[in-house]
């Protein structure tokens, strides 16, 4: 049988340069391709030793004298959301989240530009183009897909109708788990009271305990980095160690 050549994948280090998380730091990365028949066991097996994935590249912080990004999964089954949690999703009950095939539209760039340019202004994602973000959502050799939310419209049949896009979450599906790439939503402040955000996480916890898939994978927590604190209010929750996966300490 002829061996695909991602058995044995090549790995590559980047270049250093300024953190985006932690002022006055730098950061390099190793990296390697996704691409081929193999690119979806490799995904599982690299989000398991806690890389991510931007397009067909999987990669993972391969700092010098720093680990503050620590690779962040929550324990789907025995997942209990806190009270406050529970009202954010009553408080969102009439929003349609649906699973769609991941192509890029106008729509979404154009709440994605919002988003940023209200959130995200000076960050390294300020500056993509349309291209630059359709390479994002459809450049992929795995199982990925977009849930994109809207808000049901009056006199609309549940999941069949729905108003302007005010969400959109970029999923990949592993062997154990899903992983949210990348979500955006409606900064505008009136929809503050909604916590969109966190309301796409309990709803992807939701969509992986449907599928019987153990895990949602959340990227990095950073310690020292507000902006990535938000991680830690999902319990129970797995962070990945010098010695394997371990329940994070409440």
């Amino acid at each position: 049988m002829t061996k695909h050549p991602l058995d044995t994948p090549t790995f590559y280090l980047t270049a250093s340069s300024p953190c985006p998380y932690l002022p006055g730091m730098r950061e390099r990365k190793i990296f390697t391709h996704l691409v081929g028949s193999a690119a979806p066991d490799l995904h599982t097996m690299l989000s398991a030793g806690g890389f991510r994935r931007s397009q067909n590249i999987a990669y993972r912080p391969a700092c010098e004298g720093c680990q503050a990004c620590i690779s962040v999964r929550v324990r789907v089954d025995e997942f209990q959301p806190t009270r406050s949690m529970k009202r954010i999703v009553q408080r969102n009950r009439d929003i349609i989240g649906r699973d769609e095939e991941n192509k890029a539209s106008s729509e979404q760039y154009s709440l994605f530009r919002d988003y940023l340019d209200a959130r995200h202004e000076d960050g390294g994602m300020a500056q993509m183009s349309v291209l630059d973000y359709a390479m994002m959502i459809e450049d992929s050799h795995i199982d990925t897909q977009i849930v994109s939310y809207r808000q049901r419209m009056p006199g609309a049949l549940a999941g069949l109708d729905g108003g302007p896009l005010i969400g959109l979450c970029l999923t990949d599906q592993l062997a154990d788990g899903l992983s949210m790439v990348y979500s955006f939503f409606d900064p505008n402040p009136a929809m503050d009271s909604r916590s969109l955000g966190t309301f796409m996480i309990l709803d992807h916890i939701e969509r992986a305990r449907k599928r019987g898939l153990p895990y949602l994978y959340l990227g990095y927590l950073v310690e020292g980095s507000q902006k990535m604190a938000y991680k830690a209010r999902f319990k129970p929750q797995e962070h990945l160690t010098p010695s394997g996966w371990k329940i994070a300490k409440t």
